[in-house]
């Protein structure tokens, strides 16, 4: 073999190694304080997988992490016996595995709410009782999204149609002893909009799952919106954001954790103050950029509330930040490669980086 061909088998191995989710490092990483704060993904970040439940354990447990955050229901099929969720809930605690529950719009004047599981009403209690037999401390839902803002009543009257409905299944959640976790979802609400909801809820049963990347996209710095949020959160879906400014406002584009404009060293150690014995799950949904154009004139109709100190910090946010370019596979099989990267890389920076999960 000649030398040119050792280079560039060297190369080649190493490809195959980085693809496969494998670090090459010449020296041993320093070792970094553990935190006690349990790690894992939110099964969203692999969507392209289309992964089961059981898959789902298994590939956590495969990365070591020791929590699994599953927001939808098609990992269950249409199985949502206590008796098969029991199951999964020994098949997860064998490996060391919490399992977190999650679903979707529980306002029903919700551009985003769905018939699919009855009423609002019917939803949520469906949740809170898959909830409690997976053992999970919360169940996750959302109002909408940032279409809800232009609706009739603005998302004021959004905001008061999902607390009459988190209202009336506060017994069935207390008796279960599992905590409602809405999320500040895809430019619904900000964080001081989403705290008003709980506290008219109750924060006796109902909490926050903060979303540290929609928090960029309702114009907030997602340590700022850490600070306002962090004493209601019962759960997270976190990921990284690069933010830039641009002739019209900024631009956001979501990143694997680390690779953004947010220093995540300084949010996860404020989260471990504000958010004790709460799980950091990795959302990773990178690769597309969203246009924040505050400065256009139509701002104010869908914010006509936005609050002047929580621009500002974004604003000084996309000062510092660079734009990074588009990604787009170029087949399914090209996008489950990407997000299993983002997603395993992700992780890697949470354990080595910050001291999330088990060493």
């Amino acid at each position: 073999m000649n030398s040119k061909s050792l280079v560039l088998s060297r190369r080649s191995f190493s490809k195959t190694l980085a693809l496969a989710g494998v670090g090459l490092t010449t020296s041993a990483p320093a070792a970094v304080a553990r935190r006690n704060i349990k790690l894992g993904f939110d099964n969203f970040a692999v969507r392209a997988m289309k992964w089961n439940a059981g898959q789902l354990i298994d590939y956590a447990a495969k990365l070591r992490t020791d929590s699994l955050f599953i927001t939808d229901f098609a990992p269950f099929g249409k199985n949502f016996g206590d008796a098969y969720l029991g199951d999964l809930r020994k098949r997860a605690a064998d490996h060391g595995i919490q399992i977190v529950l999650g679903s979707w719009s529980i306002c029903p004047t919700s551009k985003s709410f769905k018939a699919d599981w009855g009423t609002a009403e019917e939803h949520l209690a469906l949740g809170i009782r898959m909830a409690k037999a997976l053992g999970s401390p919360a169940f996750r839902v959302v109002l909408g999204s940032g279409d809800d803002r232009k609706t009739e009543g603005g998302i004021e009257a959004r905001i008061a149609d999902t607390v009459k409905v988190l209202k009336s299944q506060r017994s069935k959640a207390l008796d279960a002893g599992v905590r409602i976790a809405v999320e500040n979802h895809a430019g619904d609400m900000q964080a001081w909009e989403l705290v008003t909801l709980i506290e008219a809820a109750g924060k006796d049963f109902v909490g926050a799952n903060i979303d540290s990347g929609n928090a960029a996209w309702t114009y907030e710095d997602p340590l700022e919106n850490l600070e306002i949020l962090g004493p209601y959160v019962a759960t997270s879906s976190l990921r990284d954001s690069a933010i830039w400014e641009t002739p019209k406002g900024a631009t956001v584009q979501w990143t694997a954790m680390g690779e953004g404009t947010v220093d995540m060293k300084t949010y996860i150690k404020r989260f471990a103050e504000l958010c004790p014995g709460v799980a950091v799950h990795v959302e990773t949904i990178s690769g597309f950029p969203k246009e924040m154009n505050f400065l256009q004139e139509d701002f104010r109709t869908a914010w006509p509330n936005a609050r002047a100190k929580d621009l500002e910090k974004f604003v000084a946010l996309s000062k510092k930040g660079k734009p990074v370019e588009p990604h787009r596979s170029p087949s399914p099989e090209a996008e489950q490669s990407y997000q299993l990267g983002e997603i395993e890389r992700s992780i890697r920076y949470c354990r080595e980086e910050l001291g999330l999960g088990p060493a």
